[in-house]
């Protein structure tokens, strides 16, 4: 190494100790415990006159009924479709009247409310906020609008871009009769089988008191709003319902090939996948520099074989999804039809490369920095802090899952980097899926192993 070259190391390694060393620490925050089971966790700062709130409910599309996926979603996007005095039209002009925002979505494991406001118009973010959550109007023709709206979409992105949905056929093609392979937001069947009455029955069965966390953050009095939490949230009544209950499942062997035909496609749109790691995995911060300098940058290993030096892509990239139990692990890119099979052979040869030569110093050292300039960036602003700390109580998890991270990866070791490599899957052990021109690719997909074949105009997102 030449001198010029060990300095910029040494110094590259003198910031990474820096950053570490300074830590990225959550500030500190209260913890406050309602007789009903509520919690409210209260986070004060007053650098910007702002407060904002994450609000989660346990329980999400994961509890969705068999055959409904997407009761959860629906319910979550009708929370604000007009809600104690106020119709549809009401609540969206006293959110906008005020500069503030307001909106409902469902994950697999809550239904999740945010909420951010000017510190004078606390009160009323609250305020709606409760109304949304205890007093729901649930009117008829919003939901019939909602429902429709989200059965168009997803036959309009099957129309335009299928970009938004390769992650839906590969998740519900991995984990195929397993509830993780249930979309959150249902398919075109599902979604026309769900009732207002279900939607109801799911807000009796799954949401109450004892399910809730509210996050606040920003410019407030920790006193005050502590009252009005009690006040308006603690005489919400405990869900009638269970928690869901999720098995592990077991990492697939061998491969198994999804064609989902899109006739005169000029692209195919293609992810690898296979069961790779869960929230709370002691290998995270090793799998996330493994993950990083593999398919998480620009400058990755897959995009720069697919973009950069080959052409192939616009785009290759590789993710890490933990749920509570493992989830997927995913490389994904598009191509043009006629370099389907180039496009595929290189990522599945760069997958071998990782496995087989590993990550050299520079590169684990590159996404070490990377992470430390990326990672403290998400946790700025109070909407950024509400939502980490509702999280962190979601998952049970102490607050080392954050403050500590950023020291785990400045200290993963070369042994930890390299064991980590095995989140990825081997390239004989592939849930492959593509969707494309079936009369011109179909061939090409066969040599990648038993093959099955569906339609994109399908209603649903496995055979």
């Amino acid at each position: 190494m030449s001198r010029l070259r060990f300095l910029f190391a040494a110094l590259a390694a003198l910031a990474l100790s820096a950053a570490s060393a300074a830590g990225i620490r959550l500030p500190d925050y209260q913890t406050v415990h309602l007789d009903n089971g509520a919690t409210l966790l209260l986070a004060p700062r007053k650098d910007v006159p702002m407060v904002a709130a994450t609000v989660l409910v346990r329980g999400g599309s994961l509890a969705d009924p068999p055959g409904k996926e997407g009761t959860a979603d629906l319910l979550a996007d009708m929370l604000t479709k007009g809600a104690g005095s106020r119709d549809a039209l009401a609540f969206a002009q006293a959110v906008d009247g005020a500069g503030g925002s307001l909106s409902f979505a469902s994950t697999g494991e809550a239904i999740m409310g945010q909420a951010q406001f000017l510190a004078k118009d606390g009160d009323l973010m609250l305020a709606l906020l409760a109304d949304a959550l205890l007093r729901p109007r649930m009117d008829a023709s919003e939901f019939d609008k909602l429902r429709q709206r989200a059965i168009e979409s997803i036959a309009a992105a099957k129309d335009a871009d299928p970009r938004r949905l390769i992650g839906q056929y590969a998740d519900a093609w991995l984990f195929r009769g397993h509830p993780y392979g249930h979309p959150d937001s249902g398919d075109e069947t599902s979604l026309a089988t769900i009732t207002l009455d279900d939607l109801q029955a799911f807000r009796r069965q799954q949401m109450g008191g004892d399910r809730l966390i509210i996050a606040i953050a920003g410019d407030f009095d920790p006193a005050r709003v502590t009252a009005q939490v009690r006040q308006a949230f603690g005489g919400w009544d405990k869900a009638a319902g269970t928690l869901p209950q999720v098995a592990a499942k077991a990492r697939e062997t061998g491969r198994r090939v999804l064609l989902v035909d899109k006739p005169g496609a000029t692209q195919t749109y293609f992810a690898l996948a296979n069961v790779g790691s869960r929230r709370d995995d002691p290998a995270r911060a090793a799998q996330d520099l493994v993950q990083t300098a593999f398919g998480g940058r620009f400058t990755s290993m897959l995009n720069t074989e697919l973009r950069v030096k080959s052409g192939l892509t616009y785009g290759a990239r590789s993710q890490i999804d933990r749920p509570r139990q493992p989830g997927a692990v995913e490389i994904s890119s598009f191509t043009k039809t006629e370099t389907t099979q180039a496009a595929i052979d290189l990522a599945i040869t760069t997958l071998d490369r990782l496995h087989r030569e590993g990550l050299d110093a520079a590169t684990v050292q590159s996404a070490k920095h990377y992470i430390a300039g990326q990672y403290p960036p998400g946790l700025e602003t109070a909407p950024q802090l509400a939502n980490a700390i509702a999280w962190l109580a979601l998952y049970g998890d102490g607050r080392d899952y954050i403050d500590g991270y950023l020291d785990q990866v400045a200290a993963a070791t070369p042994a930890q980097v390299a064991a980590a490599r095995a989140v990825f899957p081997a390239s004989q052990d592939l849930v492959i899926v593509a969707i494309g021109d079936a009369a011109r690719i179909r061939e090409v997909m066969r040599r990648y192993g038993p093959l099955t074949e569906m339609k994109l105009s399908d209603p649903r997102f496995s055979p």
